[in-house]
C-alpha cells in the first residue's frame, strides 16, 4: 500500500529572500524527511529559469526516518523588481514532484534600503 512508498515532507516549501542587491548569489537550504516506508531517491531538481539552480541534494537513496536538504543557488545578475521562482523536486515519490518556491525583491546596486 501507500505507507511502503517513499514520501517526501519538507520542513517548508517556500523561501522569502527579502531584498537583495542586484548581482547578489544567495544560496537556500530546504529540509525534508522521508516519511515514507522505502528508501527516497532524488532524480532531478529543476530551476524555472537559468537563474535559479539545484545546487546539492542527496545522490543516494534517503533511508525511510531520514533527513536531508536540498539547496538550491539564485543568481540576480540582470534582474529587477520582484522575482517569484519556482524548484521542481523530482523523486520516486507519488507525487513524483514537489514545487518549491522562492521570493525575493532584487534592487539596483545603487540603492539605499
Amino acid at each position: 500500500g501507500e505507507e511502503e512508498l517513499p514520501r517526501i515532507e519538507f520542513s517548508y516549501t517556500h523561501i522569502d529572500l527579502g531584498r537583495i542587491v542586484q548581482g547578489t548569489k544567495v544560496d537556500s537550504i530546504y529540509h525534508f524527511k522521508n516519511t515514507g516506508g522505502a528508501p527516497l531517491v532524488i532524480t532531478d531538481v529543476r530551476g524555472s529559469c537559468g537563474c535559479t539552480v539545484g545546487k546539492d541534494w542527496p545522490k543516494a537513496p534517503v533511508p525511510p526516518g531520514g533527513t536531508a536538504t536540498i539547496r538550491i543557488g539564485f543568481d540576480s545578475e540582470g534582474r529587477n523588481g520582484r522575482q517569484d521562482k519556482t524548484v521542481t523536486v523530482v523523486a520516486n515519490t507519488v507525487p513524483p514532484s514537489t514545487v518549491l518556491t522562492l521570493t525575493t525583491e532584487v534592487v539596483g546596486p545603487n540603492t539605499v534600503p
